[in-house]
């Protein structure tokens, strides 16, 4: 026999009491005749199967990130497995009849007519990161959290696979996930403002089986506590909420501007305008570590150190306090020149004079001696930190600078 139950908005309480839940959780079973499969005729349209292939599997997973909606990705499971359908969800699950025959269900289909694709999910458990917003509190908060298993997530002893889905602010989506993430056997984690639809979630997860956690509802809830003062559960750039472009804003935009003209000792008489100059050998990662502290409104720019040729003076001039020294181990620096040399199809003069150890060496000795003649500029260690993490350093030391801080138990060299 096969039994089923669908779960709309109506059918999950705002508050559920403890019937209710087991209520939803059994469907009732009711009498009814033995299934018969009937032959499909011959002018029906089949659904159509493809082949499961490691390149189609990362166009699936893609596709559903872009769009949130085509998620038909079913996992292999047990045949004896019963589990409930939804077709107003698109999430359809294959069931068993009594006598063991496996009932067939046809893949949901997208918006557009065309035919979603059922497709294995190979390897590694799923997280789902669902936001109201842009995802980016869930995102970055799930990825602090996977840091605590790098060890076994280097060997893919247990691999991970995350999906964001961003801009979820009406119902019906957030169903549709959920029920995908039943399906799979994912962990959901949301950042929803709205109360009543994070309460939803939380319903869905617990009645589905879902791991479920609320990364904004504890937090929110502490701080308005604490202020006496109750939120307005609206997402950040929800039609009701007033969200002027502030001085913030703009002074961002200023500072990515200005970052992008400094790059790579362009245009050095304007270092004295900047917040944040950065020096060192190439490839030590002062591009992208400029980009990333310019987003956050600091107007960076970076100076390379090359032997031979005359650093300009203004890097001199400026104060030294806001100058930054960064190096890094010779064999890993050669490591990325071997690796950005072939990338850009370099000859072999030029690649053994930019990657050959040696010369790799007397690089770095050139940039030590120079950063010895100015012991004011902090030395940052960038081997085997991320972009991150150097910018953390690099703005603790600014702002302790900024306001007097002293700090005799840090070392010069970072």
């Amino acid at each position: 026999m096969i039994s089923s139950a669908t779960l709309t908005l109506s059918n999950i309480p705002h508050a559920p009491s403890p019937t209710t839940v087991s209520a939803l959780s059994e469907p009732k079973s009711t009498p009814s005749s033995p299934a018969v499969s009937e032959p499909s005729s011959p002018t029906e349209p089949q659904p159509r199967r493809l082949k499961s292939s490691p390149q189609l599997n990362r166009w699936s997973r893609a596709r559903a990130i872009r769009s949130g909606r085509k998620l038909g990705r079913p996992v292999q499971r047990p045949a004896d497995e019963m589990s409930f359908s939804n077709s107003s969800l698109g999430v359809i699950i294959d069931n068993n009849n009594s006598d063991g025959s496996e009932v067939q269900t046809p893949s949901p289909r997208g918006d557009d007519g065309e035919c979603v694709t059922d497709v294995t999910t190979a390897g590694g458990k799923s997280i789902y990161m669902v936001s109201d917003g842009t995802g980016w509190t869930a995102e970055h908060s799930v990825n602090a959290a996977l840091g605590q298993f790098e060890h076994c997530l280097v060997d893919r002893a247990c691999a991970v696979n995350t999906h964001l889905f961003s801009g979820i602010d009406d119902v019906d989506r957030l169903m549709e996930i959920i029920g995908q993430a039943a399906k799979e056997g994912a962990m959901v984690v949301y950042t929803l403002a709205d109360p009543s639809i994070a309460e939803t979630a939380r319903q869905a997860c617990e009645l589905w089986g879902v791991t479920s956690l609320d990364v904004l509802g504890p937090i929110t809830e502490s701080i308005a506590s604490h202020l006496g003062v109750s939120p307005s559960g609206l997402p950040r750039w929800a039609p009701g909420r007033k969200v002027s472009l502030g001085e913030d804003y703009f002074r961002r935009i200023e500072a990515i501007e200005f970052t992008i003209k400094q790059d790579d000792g362009a245009l050095p008489q304007n270092l004295h305008n900047a917040d944040i100059v950065l020096a060192g050998v190439s490839r030590t990662g002062k591009t992208p570590l400029s980009i990333y502290l310019a987003q956050k409104g600091y107007k960076v720019a970076n100076v390379p150190i090359v032997m031979n040729i005359e650093l300009p003076k203004s890097l001199f001039e400026v104060d030294p306090e806001k100058v930054f020294a960064l190096t890094i181990n010779p064999i890993v620096l050669q490591t990325i020149r071997r690796a950005r040399a072939k990338s850009l199809g370099f000859s072999d003069d030029i690649r053994s004079n930019y990657c050959e150890m040696d010369h790799v060496k007397l690089e770095l000795e050139f940039a030590g001696k120079i950063f010895q003649q100015n012991p004011i500029w902090p030395v940052i260690e960038v081997t085997g930190k991320a972009i991150e993490e150097t910018a953390a350093i690099v703005l603790r030391l600014y702002h302790d600078r900024k306001n007097r801080c002293s700090m005799p138990r840090i070392s010069r060299r970072y």
